[in-house]
């Protein structure tokens, strides 16, 4: 059964385990391999704890997480950012994506009246998932290109 939950800081170290892998199996040679270390684990842990972010799980395993907040690029306090979203691979294409985009996305809509993120120019994955989830593909780039914007209006 899949539930979301708020996370909290007792999650970190899943959080951080599920990031790096769904990092590594999802970006493959598009990115640098992440690794798991103490480091990355007291980070999530910090930051899950913060608030504006909630796990999914399957049964009662960790399989994914997302994470709001302010927009960081632009700065800007008035428009939101999906800050991250992953999904460990046994749990691909089973809804759990899904199930946390909806979160975000209703989250994102009490807090804010538009919503940014960023991802990889070229990751038709992630770009895909963004636009059957309501999003739109910007003319943005950042990272001389690498990394494109979608917006989501709420109002």
């Amino acid at each position: 059964m899949l539930t979301i939950r708020a996370a909290v800081g007792g999650d970190g170290p899943e959080v951080a385990r599920v990031y790096v892998d769904s990092w590594n199996d999802g970006f493959g040679e598009l990115m640098p391999v992440a690794v798991l270390d103490e480091r990355r684990v007291a980070r999530w842990t910090e930051t899950v704890a913060g608030g504006n972010w909630w796990v999914a799980e399957v049964d009662g395993v960790l399989a994914g997480f997302v994470g709001i907040g302010p927009s960081r690029d632009p700065v800007d306090p008035a428009l939101g950012e999906l800050d991250t979203i992953a999904v460990d691979r046994p749990y691909w294409r089973q809804g759990v994506g899904t199930a946390l985009m909806t979160k975000a996305l209703e989250e994102l809509g009490k807090q804010y009246d538009e919503a940014i993120l960023w991802t990889l120019a070229n990751y038709p994955q992630a770009q895909n998932f963004y636009l059957k989830t309501g999003w739109t593909l910007t003319t943005h780039t950042r990272d001389e290109g690498h990394q494109v914007s979608y917006r989501r209006s709420f109002r």
